[in-house]
């Protein structure tokens, strides 16, 4: 499954495009629409409401991302609820292209796509985002978040962030 397109309707697609402009705070190099963690939005009467999928079923920043959106309906003067699904988990494959090219010019790998049979393509080595080359090795499976693991370059010795597939 896909990250979810902007709806067509006019005042449903001025509640995404405010929704979108919300960053994650573990990452604010890259919005919820990004990381196609903006699952859907509607109106019931007059309040609107927006769907995420967070990245981790126990994301610490779910609280900031619900008060971020909120806040961001309340400057077009929009009341706002947030309703958070964990069903379907959160997937990198709902990472936009735009995503996956900020995160690399912030300084973090980003995950390798799928294919169309859903498998992660095994290279040789994750690309540094510093200098380019294949030439990296896995410091630790745990990086500042849990999305993300820590990597070494050989040839520039740089230290990077990789964002794990999920």
């Amino acid at each position: 499954m896909q990250a979810r397109p902007r709806p067509a309707e006019p005042e449903l697609a001025d509640v995404w495009d405010a929704a979108a402009t919300v960053v994650d705070p573990e990452l604010p190099v890259l919005t919820i629409e990004d990381l196609g963690m903006l699952r859907r939005v509607r109106l019931d009467g007059d309040v609107a409401v927006v769907q995420i999928t967070p990245t981790y079923s126990g994301c610490p920043a779910v609280d900031a991302l619900r008060a971020d959106i909120v806040a961001a309906l309340a400057a077009r003067g929009r009341d706002a609820r947030v309703e958070v699904t964990l069903s379907p988990a959160w997937t990198t494959d709902w990472m936009s292209a735009e995503g996956r090219r900020k995160l690399e010019e912030f300084g973090i790998a980003p995950p390798r796509p799928r294919g169309a049979d859903g498998i992660v393509a095994l290279g040789l080595g994750i690309r540094c985002p510093q200098c380019g080359s294949l030439h990296t090795r896995e410091l630790s499976r745990y990086g500042s978040t849990s999305c993300k693991a820590l990597w070494q370059c050989q040839s520039c010795g740089e230290p990077f962030d990789r964002f794990k597939e999920l």
